[in-house]
């Protein structure tokens, strides 16, 4: 090629503008969602992707993947292996990135995930039905000294089936069986498959005055429930609650996260949010990364008491 051809096609070159990154979100993004749907961790991370598709105009929405008696792993694996590029997101209780590292499973080990925020802490309740022959903690304890009584959970590597164990341990009892559910409501009680559940209130709202409601499993006792006292005050040595928030992989861009945030944060503000709040006993709030992590940490060391009792 001559050197004014060489010139010539640098001058077209310098002419044509580069084609622009692509920027965040440029296709669908996926909330995935490691439970059935109808719980509070479904009902505001769908009004998290609902908000999200209507700011920057992609597709958005919510993937239910439950993970039978593996609780919320399975969907946590999923996210995991996706790519690290902000169109998976995960919607995780506090297990996934507290527990799942440690108990073999691959993908979680060691964890991949950061929080983007965590915003719910659950109404979480140890439950029975309303004519079982115990009605607090202290009478179930004495129950089953002489009887079985089957208790069902989210899974026996989650920390609220660990923590029911652990508390049961502290109070001088056990549980003749135990078992794993999707979903812990009014039909596992009503249908005799378990004696008593862990579980969170939106799952047994319909039923719950026909319940006996022997604990709550939060910081504070909740308000629709001012009478039942917390793990915290029954055991003062394994005080307890659940958390879930937002998560992606470590990889994941910064641009892609603070965009997900902006929307998380202007959800979980909003009057329907604090209003859901009100109506279920739930805690929702926002915390961004660095209070996420300390939380998290804090947690570490509740969750080693936990494990003291039990393994």
């Amino acid at each position: 090629m001559t050197t004014l051809l060489k010139i010539g096609a640098a001058a077209m070159l310098a002419a044509v503008p580069l084609a622009a990154a692509a920027e965040y979100p440029e296709k669908p993004v996926e909330f995935v969602v490691p439970f059935p749907p109808g719980d509070l961790e479904d009902i505001l991370t769908r009004m998290i992707a609902d908000e999200f598709q209507a700011t920057y105009g992609v597709p958005a929405a919510v993937v239910n993947k439950p993970g039978g008696g593996g609780g919320p792993f399975p969907g946590a694996v999923d996210v995991a292996l996706a790519p690290a590029d902000g169109y998976t997101v995960g919607s995780f209780v506090i297990d996934v990135p507290m527990v799942g590292p440690y108990i073999g499973i691959g993908p979680l080990d060691p964890n991949p995930f950061e929080p983007v925020g965590i915003f719910l802490s659950y109404p979480f309740v140890v439950a029975a039905a309303g004519d079982a022959p115990y009605s607090t903690m202290a009478e179930l304890a004495a129950y089953a000294q002489d009887h079985d009584v089957a208790l069902g959970h989210f899974g026996s590597e989650t920390s609220p089936a660990r923590h029911t164990l652990a508390l049961a341990k502290e109070l001088g009892f056990s549980y003749a069986s135990d078992a794993a559910f999707d979903a812990l409501d009014c039909n596992t009680l009503a249908s005799g498959d378990a004696d008593v559940i862990n579980t969170t209130l939106q799952l047994i709202r319909p039923c719950m005055d026909d319940l006996n409601i022997l604990m709550s499993v939060t910081n504070n006792r909740i308000p629709l429930l001012p009478d039942v006292p917390t793990a915290g005050e029954i055991a003062p040595d394994l005080p307890f609650s659940t958390w879930n928030g937002l998560f992606v992989h470590k990889d994941t861009p910064q641009d892609a996260r603070d965009k997900i945030a902006a929307i998380a944060e202007k959800v979980i503000h909003s009057d329907t949010a604090q209003q859901i709040a009100a109506d279920t006993g739930a805690e929702i709030y926002w915390l961004d990364i660095e209070a996420s992590e300390a939380q998290m940490l804090k947690d570490t060391e509740t969750l080693q008491r936990i494990s003291d009792y039990i393994d």
